[in-house]
């Protein structure tokens, strides 16, 4: 499977970005396209629940209705984000679209309450995986700020996932890239999976989308312009990495349960 990763800015514009991430998916030769969190815009200081609820849009708002029928029409997949209004509630949320469908709608769990920031005033917090097939590879989904929680990762590998697909807007900051690579690397090599992390960059954010290896290396890592970069992922390097660390066979999940 051929996976596109778009490291973008998002300016202020919703319906410029929309326009940007269209074009990518029709002049990129993919089979999976990938995005950054925040997707639908930041502005100059990042966002605000002002700005995020004058943006949001339901799950079938023409935002999230035109990526779906661009898929459609090129017949590919992508995973895009969305700040997605249900009644009352606002959700960060990443959408898994296939070939104009919607295969999977994952509400960011974790919400950013670190480092000065408290994303909980902009949004609700999920309570589900969201997982689906695509192209042979089963793929979950996880935003940013889930990175640094192994357990949801291990909950979607248990699930028999392949691929993780991370859209994240990770800040910048001290020690902000070695803490990017060491989880995302460690979240990929701890399940024996793939593990896409597609990043904002610009001002506020780090850049540097990757993928890292089931094996726990580095396959791609886009530094910090803007730019897309196609991938191609097979199951061999998934078996392998499965033969060689069984982690499902050792696991003790008997003694775990007593202990958290």
């Amino acid at each position: 499977m051929r996976i596109a990763l778009h490291q973008m800015r998002a300016s202020e514009s919703k319906r410029e970005n929309l326009k940007r991430v269209l074009e990518s998916i029709e002049r990129v030769d993919a089979d999976l396209h990938a995005f950054p969190e925040y997707l639908m815009g930041v502005g100059e200081r990042g966002i605000s629940r002002k700005y995020v609820r004058e943006l949001a849009e339901p799950i079938d708002g023409e935002f999230a209705i035109s990526i779906l029928e661009k898929t459609g029409e090129v017949g590919v997949a992508a995973v895009f984000t969305l700040f997605m209004r249900e009644g009352e509630s606002v959700y960060n949320a990443a959408v898994l679209a296939d070939g104009g469908r919607v295969r999977a709608v994952y509400k960011k769990i974790h919400l950013f309450d670190a480092y000065g920031y408290r994303e909980s005033r902009l949004f609700e917090p999920g309570r589900e995986l969201a997982i689906s097939d695509v192209g042979g590879f089963r793929v979950g989904l996880a935003v940013c700020f889930d990175l640094r929680f192994p357990e949801l990762f291990r909950a979607m590998a248990y699930r028999g996932v392949d691929v993780f697909v991370v859209p994240s807007a990770w800040y910048r900051g001290s020690y902000k890239l070695d803490q990017w690579r060491a989880l995302a690397l460690a979240r990929a090599h701890e399940n024996t999976a793939y593990l896409v992390a597609v990043d904002q960059t610009g001002r506020l954010f780090l850049g540097h989308s990757m993928i890292a290896s089931p094996l726990g290396y580095l396959e791609l890592d886009l530094g910090e312009g803007e730019r897309s970069a196609v991938f191609e992922i097979g199951r061999g390097e998934i078996e392998e990495a499965r033969r060689l660390v069984p982690w499902p066979e050792l696991a003790r999940k008997d003694l775990y349960r007593e202990w958290i």
